[in-house]
């Protein structure tokens, strides 16, 4: 018996079966399933697909993930050849494949525990199951780290100007991301303005001029070796006599020393609610998820060194190490907001936990 409830389907065995597609000429069902006792982690509506990710956004994460997906299936295929049930040396083997994926050591224990779990509780579970049995064990994983997810780009409800600082280090992607995120909330109807408050590179302030004409955004500097500090009041500023709906101020890109990196943030932030008290609304650091591992450690470095609230990880489309985004997901308590999975200026999507996974597993 099948109780619909929204998207959902309640079975007898207890779980509940999360619906992607229903196939009513053939019956067949492309799902999920749940434990009962995880369902109310779950938001039972499809909001988020039906209003954003739109058939070419999911596309476009496929092929953004193409390489991850390639490396991590083939090495699956090789544990799993010759053998018909999932056996401790599967699991052995499955580990070191998560940990190969930079999904990191601490996430790739969790998700080991909970499959050996699965196997005690089922007492048979055939290896051409291995792959739905990840895929629920790491969406239940992840839900279970309830940082919130933004749905579209718009700015937050109240917030005008919304204010973006954005840090990270120097070749992760930081200027194109802020490039894309200005696009992105210029085509939802929203105003912005970029801040260039790099003004230690040469090239910095440069770029982002560059790329405020591309979007035909608003574009505030100071020039060359100004202080950053006051370039970032005098955005917040202009933002404010213009009326725009987004501020996003650049920082500059130098980790420094770690005491360094926490005076000059402190000082630009102290700066911001100067001028708009409460600003900025979220301290974003960027990600190069073709760096793996070391990804996870420049995000312990700049969260202990200020108050990061959101995360974005870029070059998804050009790494086999698409994993880490499972492992700075579940190991911060900091939500990745925007993921990017291409080149082009429109290739920057919102994070959703449960579409990447689902990518990610999709054959």
């Amino acid at each position: 018996m099948l109780v619909f409830d929204g998207w959902y389907l309640k079975l007898d065995t207890g779980y509940w079966m999360h619906v992607g597609t229903f196939d009513l000429l053939n019956s067949s069902i492309n799902s999920i399933q749940y434990p009962v006792s995880s369902i109310n982690s779950i938001p039972l509506n499809m909001n988020f697909f039906k209003k954003f990710f739109t058939k070419e956004k999911e596309q476009d994460l496929e092929q953004g993930l193409e390489k991850t997906k390639t490396g991590f299936f083939e090495k699956l295929s090789k544990a799993v050849a010759g053998k018909s049930t999932v056996d401790v040396e599967v699991l052995d083997e499955l580990e070191d494949i998560l940990i190969t994926s930079d999904v990191g050591l601490e996430t790739t224990v969790k998700i080991i525990s909970r499959i050996e779990e699965r196997v005690k509780r089922d007492k048979y579970l055939n290896t051409s199951e291995l792959d739905s049995i990840m895929r629920d064990e790491i969406v239940q994983l992840l839900e279970e780290n309830s940082t919130g997810e933004v749905h579209d780009f718009a700015s937050p409800p109240g917030k005008k100007p919304y204010v973006l600082l954005v840090v990270g280090v120097n070749g992760v992607g930081k200027t194109t991301t802020i490039g894309k995120l200005a696009y992105a909330f210029s085509q939802a109807g929203q105003k912005v303005v970029i801040g260039a408050g790099d003004t230690f590179r040469a090239a910095a302030v440069d770029q982002l001029k560059i790329w405020s004409e591309r979007v035909g955004c608003h574009f505030y500097a100071k020039g060359m070796n100004t202080d950053p500090a006051a370039v970032a009041y005098e955005t917040v500023d202009y933002a404010l006599k213009n009326n725009l709906d987004v501020c996003i101020i650049d920082t500059a890109g130098r980790l420094h020393t770690k005491i360094n990196l926490m005076n000059e943030l402190t000082k630009i932030k102290r700066s911001i609610s100067k001028c708009l008290p409460d600003a900025p609304d979220d301290v974003m650091l960027i990600l190069d998820a073709t760096t793996g591992q070391n990804a996870i450690e420049q995000a312990k470095q700049f969260t202990s060194a200020t108050d990061v609230t959101c995360l974005a990880l870029t070059k998804l489309d050009g790494t086999a190490k698409g994993g880490v985004a499972i492992g700075i997901s579940d190991q911060f308590k900091i939500p990745i907001k925007y993921i990017g999975v291409g080149e082009a200026i429109d290739k920057l999507q919102v994070f959703n936990k449960r579409a990447f996974v689902e990518s990610l597993f999709k054959r």
